[in-house]
């Protein structure tokens, strides 16, 4: 099959990585991390950057063994078939689908500050207007993406580099000019909700949100020019220096914030432009001009990368037989051309029901975590099934980093609520119904397929019921009380992570085709290492 074309350096991963992860998220998220967890928040942000970077760690491994486009779809059709592929692909397509709309709404929240008429501030709305300026955004977003990777990574490089100037600016100038450390012990003390408040702000106060982006490079992986060499280390630098700049931003936001802000608590706390309007309180309107700018510049160039990416998850959708042929096919630009139409009207539509960007992140942020478990368990399951493919990226300890992961990742996802989660089990659940309804005939072997998903469906259907009745810090009928619940939950996920890896599927000549893929390009590395050396 046709596969995209291997443009992508070490550089152009990165910056896929770096440009998912500093979008709106920065704009927003130190504001709703600290209405959940007060100063606590800045805990929140090393725990999310740790869990991340422990199941990052598993998916490099796969991106070197796999790297296909659409990876994250690819990696549990080959180590756990159809069934656990089509939920995680599932949950992957709804955490994408709404992500470009989401960048273009957060463009338009600080824009109709200076712009009127674009946004209801009362009632988190777009207006009628708004609606249209961000279906353009959404619109112009794929169709850049359309001309192919080499431009995408042209374009994508030069919007990072001013992404991540700002935000390290707007950190040190607040830090150094309207710090009052009195923030981080008054006002109900560091932790003015407990540990329940760290704990819900890495889910619902955007973090997780904001991590999202680290996944987007691992889609790509089928365009880089040397995966086995340079995923690892696009993650590696892309975490690190984009963690670093949100634990120092959520610092600074809790530092410069006036005491009269503080006067109803943490969770009251209300700003439209939350660092733009603290520049105005500390008298630097220039500063609050180039965020307003910037506010653009980084939602746009988030949103850009997004779109590159959903239609990418549809060719990977597709090739694993779940959609329509028509998707896997690549225009004269190596790009998935019938997969970008396709997502320029789910991402038009993704602008309709979510009325704010907080509970467009709550639902995303949700389908998100589930597509991260599936990492420790696929790469522990092929390191038993295809123990002799070439892995160019071996995470070392993966016995021990693999549970820990699927555990942390199970927990965040506990922690995003009832609330949130009733409203993902119920997309899940159509997802199911959609599988066995058409996707199930589509496979040569839909029993053993089955069987090999089987511990998945379960999961699902256990996480559904400590929700239901779990604490009630978290939304639950507190039937299971803190600190059991997340102790109940810590104890099954143990259960079903050795499950799933025994679960693992028997490889087809498919599957063996896929992980020769590596050798085949240590071939052609080779092949254009003589040709250098001889000229």
């Amino acid at each position: 099959m046709k596969e995209g074309r291997r443009e992508l350096r070490l550089l152009d991963l990165m910056m896929t990585g770096i440009g998912g992860l500093v979008g709106s998220g920065w704009l927003f998220s130190s504001l709703t991390a600290a209405n959940v967890a007060g100063p606590g928040a800045i805990i929140s942000w090393v725990i999310g950057m740790v869990a991340i970077a422990i199941i990052g760690l598993t998916f490099a491994e796969l991106a070197g063994l796999v790297p296909e486009m659409g990876g994250v779809i690819r990696y549990p059709e080959i180590s756990h078939g159809s069934l656990t592929s089509f939920l995680i692909g599932w949950a992957v397509l709804i955490s994408y689908a709404g992500l470009a709309p989401i960048e273009a709404e957060g463009v338009l929240q600080y824009a109709a500050t200076y712009v009127p008429g674009l946004y209801n501030a009362g009632s988190s709305t777009l207006t009628t207007v708004g609606f249209v300026v961000a279906a353009a955004l959404v619109v112009s977003f794929f169709v850049v993406n359309y001309f192919g990777v080499k431009l995408y990574a042209r374009i994508n490089s030069n919007m990072t580099w001013v992404k991540l100037v700002v935000p390290s600016l707007t950190a040190i100038l607040l830090l150094v000019s309207g710090f009052h450390a009195g923030n981080f012990t008054q006002h109900g003390g560091f932790l003015p909700k407990g540990w329940t408040g760290v704990f819900s702000a890495i889910s619902t106060g955007g973090i997780i949100f904001t991590f999202t982006g680290f996944r987007t490079m691992f889609d790509m992986a089928g365009e880089a020019k040397n995966p086995r060499r340079d995923m690892s280390r696009a993650l590696f630098l892309a975490l690190g220096f984009v963690g670093v700049l949100y634990i120092l931003l959520q610092l600074a936001f809790i530092g410069a914030l006036p005491g009269s802000d503080l006067s109803h608590g943490w969770a009251n706390v209300a700003l439209t432009s939350p660092f733009a309007n603290l520049a105005m309180v500390l008298n630097m309107s220039w500063l609050a001009i180039i965020l307003y700018g910037d506010a653009i510049v980084s939602p746009m160039g988030t949103g850009f990368v997004y779109a590159a990416v959903f239609p990418r998850s549809l060719f990977a959708f597709a090739k694993n037989g779940y959609f329509w042929p028509v998707l896997k096919r690549l225009n004269r630009y190596g790009t998935p051309g019938a997969a970008m139409g396709i997502s320029v009207v789910v991402g038009i539509l993704f602008l309709l029901p979510f009325p704010s960007w907080q509970k467009m992140v709550s639902i995303l942020s949700s389908a998100t975590i589930l597509t991260y478990m599936i990492g420790p368990i696929s790469a522990a399951a092929l390191r038993k099934s295809a123990p002799d493919a070439r892995r160019p990226y071996r995470v070392r300890g993966l016995g021990f980093l693999g549970p820990i992961g699927f555990v942390v990742g199970s927990l965040i996802f506990y922690w995003s609520g009832w609330d949130i989660n009733r409203w993902m089990m119920g997309l899940l659940g159509f997802g199911i119904v959609i599988y066995f309804a058409y996707g199930v005939r589509k496979m040569n072997r839909p029993w053993d397929d089955v069987k090999s998903g089987i511990w998945l469906l379960v999961y699902f259907v256990a996480m559904f019921l400590m929700e239901r009745y779990g604490s009630a810090n978290f939304g639950g009928e507190n039937v299971i009380p803190t600190p059991w619940d997340q102790a109940i939950v810590a104890a099954i996920s143990l259960i079903f992570y050795y499950w799933g890896v025994s679960a693992r599927k028997t490889l087809s000549q498919t599957d063996q085709n896929a992980l020769s893929m590596v050798s085949a390009l240590d071939a052609d590395e080779a092949s254009e290492e003589e040709l250098r050396q001889s000229i």
